[in-house]
């Protein structure tokens, strides 16, 4: 992931939880300093064993194996870093030289997925543990050090440090992942496959641009519909079938709360294509556990001719679909 594709994202991610509610509770020159950092900062492998080392800022995006430190200047009571990889990995972080006063109100979470006021990244739908358990909590770990391992290529970091001169060391390691599920893109153009195996679970991918997606193959355990349905409310004709994809849009990571765009539940004979203008664009794979269920799709950043005129407070007409 190159260092200006990060920043974009990481800037998105700003717009995002400052319409979400979040930065209200962190600073404005440390969200500055991140994104400078970021900009300004080249990172470059020089071997394979090349340990890559860098500052932790109080808000960051890392997409870079390595350890990464903190130590506060002041007082930083809302920190968070959003830390991501490849689709097809999985994500290790690890806790060392931890130096903060539990007692005094420091903590240290971490989150499995990426979370912004409330809106979780895999949603509670389709995450395959239940939201308490995806919080691993340093204070209330008796170990010294703490490690937590993602389901997914997105996980996250809470922290909350009083005192100067306190803080900790964060590892992150990144693993192969043979059959990834819920992805969060780093890229707005590329392709994609996702695959569920006799499991009954859902899969998404998401996009956080305004994209255009093309399904360019479609393989699902029973054929209920043979048309692709524009939606402005939830049919009931594909996801009554059990095995099916959706096309989701929407202004937030949480993919349960999103608009509905489209749903198929039938191999195309064709290309399926349809373009959302939302910040968030999102294929969903919903699967009975039955059947093997396979789509492949691609998708490109719409240009800026192509995004929807928008009104003021209207979230509809803002995502609009074509």
């Amino acid at each position: 992931m190159s260092v200006a594709l990060r920043a974009q994202l990481l800037l998105f991610l700003i717009s995002l939880s400052s319409r979400m509610g979040l930065t209200r509770y962190i600073e404005d020159s440390d969200a500055a300093d991140g994104i400078y950092s970021l900009l300004s900062f080249a990172q470059k492998r020089e071997s394979e064993d090349f340990i890559f080392r860098r500052p932790l800022r109080c808000l960051d995006m890392l997409a870079t194996e390595g350890y990464f430190t903190f130590v506060a200047s002041r007082p930083q009571l809302a920190c968070a870093a959003f830390v991501i990889a490849e689709p097809n990995e999985v994500i290790s972080l690890e806790l060392s030289d931890v130096n903060i006063d539990c007692s005094a109100g420091d903590f240290i979470k971490i989150f499995d997925g990426w979370v912004l006021k409330g809106e979780k990244f895999p949603s509670s739908h389709d995450h395959p543990l239940p939201p308490h358990e995806r919080y691993t909590d340093y204070c209330s770990s008796m170990a010294p050090g703490l490690s937590s391992r993602s389901s997914q290529n997105v996980a996250m970091i809470f922290f909350r440090i009083h005192s100067p001169d306190s803080g900790f060391t964060l590892a992150v390691k990144k693993m192969h992942n043979p059959m990834p599920c819920n992805i969060m893109s780093q890229s707005p153009e590329g392709s994609f496959t996702m695959v569920i195996p006799h499991q009954r679970t859902n899969c998404s991918f998401s996009v956080i641009y305004p994209v255009e997606i093309r399904l360019t193959e479609l393989s699902l355990g029973e054929a209920k519909s043979n048309e692709i349905r524009p939606l402005r409310q939830m049919w009931t004709g594909c996801s009554g079938s059990g095995d099916y994809v959706e096309l989701l849009g929407g202004n937030g990571v949480d993919t349960s709360k999103m608009i509905p765009v489209a749903d198929l539940c039938f191999s195309p004979s064709g290309l399926a294509q349809m373009k959302i203008g939302c910040d968030n664009s999102v294929v969903r794979l919903v699967s009975s556990g039955n059947y093997i269920n396979r789509v492949s799709f691609q998708y490109r950043l719409l240009d800026q001719n192509e995004l929807p005129k928008t009104r003021e407070n209207s979230l509809e007409d803002f995502c609009r679909m074509e």
